[in-house]
């Protein structure tokens, strides 16, 4: 089965991974022990990653250490900022609903 980025990412477990692995190269094991879940569990999501691209996994010696591929990540980043515009207009709109409300609520309370 051919995976891509937006598998990769549909999964919270598999967002989290990446969001550590950003901040620094781990071992499977300290992965592992980030979460509450089992090492089987947490082989196959970096598995997945790995598939993906987003990871890569080099043995060094007895252990095995994850580090992030970012590049990879670029498509999903661009699909998701052709629609950064069209949320921000819907929030500053609800943002301008709820300063009304407030707006009509102070005035009646006065």
């Amino acid at each position: 089965m051919r995976r891509d980025v937006f598998q990769a990412i549909a999964d919270p477990v598999r967002r989290d991974i990446i969001q550590h692995l950003s901040q620094k190269a781990m071992t499977v094991n300290v992965v592992a022990e980030k979460f509450d879940i089992s090492r089987p569990a947490i082989s196959k999501h970096l598995r997945i990653l790995e598939e993906c691209g987003i990871i890569s996994i080099e043995q060094k010696g007895r252990e095995r250490y994850c580090m992030i591929n970012p590049k990879t990540l670029i498509p999903a980043f661009l699909w998701i900022d052709q629609y950064r515009n069209l949320w921000e207009e819907k929030l500053d709109s609800f943002e301008n609903y709820l300063n009304q409300l407030q707006n009509k609520s102070d005035k009646n309370e006065q």
